[in-house]
């Protein structure tokens, strides 16, 4: 969420981050540079449910399916297992009919746009005009926009069939999707288990065969957590790239907006192609802060094989412990592109200091979600943050901290984060792309006790709740783009991811990357439903 946003929280508070810290906010039209990553695979096993966005529109352009068949399908879907997983709390099918038909037509006169016909949803979070945005707050469930978010916009002119929205934590703020509007999402692997958040029910839609394309959010992990947990693709843009107007809290007027430094808008798909397919059309300049007559081109990826990539793998974190099946799956896939040929190294003297990066994350974190409170509210901050010591570095008290922070702070903090953007510039002239986890364990079971009382479970060793926060810092902080990727499974079958960080700007890098892990190895695998 951006600080305007966030300024009118109100409520959410500290036990709103602690729950998670995962939100979100930054949008090209279709011509940009990442269509030319290469061909994806076959769709796995699932038949028509588990077809790629590329596939399905490839379909519809050749008359293979209509959009209204594709629609009936995907509500028949969600009708005949959402009762299970409640991901699409929001549902439009009537309006979507009347697009369906419209998309039909325009087919049959020869048109042609990047997703013609292509039925879909996006998160409860982005404004829909006519469609309740809540963020998961009772005191909203009436309050209905009247403009499309201006990422709805651009794909819908793209010829989307938007048919929902799904469902989101309160205030997008927690590693789980439940709220008191509208319930609580179960991950399609395990529904005893979170699909992440803030875009669990995202994650969710895809996992289920529901949609091929969503489009989530991501300050805390907000895309990467719930796409690891789900076994699905998503990408955080480059900070900036993706405008954020409509993707507003309730009620808050959806104006451009210089953001907050750290959120962030972006796809989610189960396929790599389909991500870039996405960007390609969300990403771009606001015309209404930005001007119009100009538009956005970012490189190409760095390398089209495996063989020619610099890759640096880390599976340790400083300040928290990773599970061990997720070290193992990453010391596999390490190995596996060793053997491709490509270069891949363990460690590295430039890498900025992880734990130092991660507290600098929170410092900047903590002022922005903050933001807007009464008086009140910052003095028990204050009290809080004196009961736990100055010297106390944990994330929880840099948090704290941060509602009551200086100029000078901010400015130290916004100097720190400066000098690890440097840092990180100069690591990837020596490496392409950066391979990590999303998050420190698999997909959890649904924990909705009071935040003090959550622990995060690492291998049996008891961790404070924010740590799950430690792999999307990083990232976030310094702006970067980070894909996550489907690379693996635990002993008891649930999906692991890897987070890819790629270089400021160069998101078709991380991209291509997941697209060639997905032709070596085998990407989405769908869960028994």
């Amino acid at each position: 969420m951006d600080r305007s946003s966030v300024r009118q929280a109100g409520a959410a508070g500290r036990r709103a981050f602690l729950a998670g810290a995962a939100a979100a906010a930054c949008t090209l039209p279709a011509t940009r540079g990442f269509g030319q990553i290469a061909a994806v695979v076959p769709a796995p096993e699932g038949g028509k449910w588990y077809r790629t966005a590329h596939d399905l529109v490839a379909d519809l352009a050749a008359r293979r399916v209509s959009a209204v068949e594709l629609l009936d399908q995907a509500i028949a879907r969600i009708e005949g297992l959402d009762k299970h997983i409640n991901a699409v709390v929001v549902r439009d099918f009537d309006r979507a009919r009347q697009a369906a038909v419209a998309a039909d037509q325009a087919l049959a006169r020869g048109e042609r746009r990047p997703l013609l016909g292509l039925p879909m949803t996006v998160k409860e979070s982005y404004n829909i005009a006519g469609l309740p945005t809540t963020w998961g707050f009772p005191s909203f469930k009436d309050w209905r926009p009247t403009e499309d978010a201006v990422v709805v916009q651009r794909l819908k002119a793209a010829g989307a069939v938007i048919m929902g929205k799904t469902n989101v934590p309160v205030a997008l703020a927690d590693w789980q999707s439940t709220n008191p509007v509208y319930g609580t999402t179960n991950n399609p692997y395990d529904i005893a288990r979170t699909p992440g958040g803030s875009s669990g029910g995202a994650a969710a839609a895809l996992a289920a065969g529901y949609v091929a394309l969503e489009m989530g959010s991501d300050i805390g992990g907000s895309l990467r957590t719930p796409a690891h947990y789900c076994g699905v693709f998503a990408h955080k843009p480059s900070y900036g790239i993706v405008p954020s107007r409509g993707q507003t809290f309730p009620g808050a007027p959806a104006i451009p907006s210089a953001g907050d430094g750290l959120s962030v808008v972006g796809p989610m798909a189960r396929s790599a192609q389909d991500l870039a397919l996405a960007l390609d059309i969300v990403a771009g300049p606001d015309e209404q802060r930005d001007g119009v007559g100009w538009r956005l081109v970012l490189p190409r990826p760095r390398h089209r094989v495996l063989r020619d990539f610099r890759v640096l793998v880390i599976d340790t974190h400083p300040l928290c412990p990773t599970a061990e099946a997720i070290r193992t799956a990453l010391a596999r896939l390490a190995g596996r592109l060793d053997k491709e040929g490509a270069t891949v190294l363990r460690q590295s003297p430039l890498l900025p200091d992880l734990a130092e990066a991660t507290r600098t994350y929170m410092r900047l974190l903590g002022p922005v979600l903050t933001a807007g409170r009464p008086p009140a509210y910052y003095e028990q901050m204050r009290a809080l943050a004196a009961s736990m010591g100055a010297d106390n570095q944990s994330l929880d008290a840099i948090y704290v901290r941060g509602a009551n922070i200086g100029w000078r702070d901010w400015q130290a903090a916004g100097r720190a984060r400066t000098v690890q953007q440097q840092q990180w510039a100069t690591l990837f002239k020596t490496f392409d792309v950066v391979l990590c986890p999303p998050m420190p364990t698999a997909a959890f079971p649904h924990d909705h006790a009071e935040v003090s009382a959550r622990r995060l479970d690492v291998d049996g060793q008891a961790q404070p709740y924010t740590n799950n926060i430690v792999w999307a810092g990083p990232a976030t902080a310094a702006g970067l783009p980070a894909s996550v990727a489907p690379i693996d499974r635990t002993p008891t079958g649930l999906p692991i991811g890897v987070q890819i960080i790629g270089p400021y700007l160069e998101d078709a890098t991380p991209i291509q990357f997941a697209q060639l892990l997905e032709q070596a190895w085998g990407g989405f695998v769908p869960p028994v439903l």
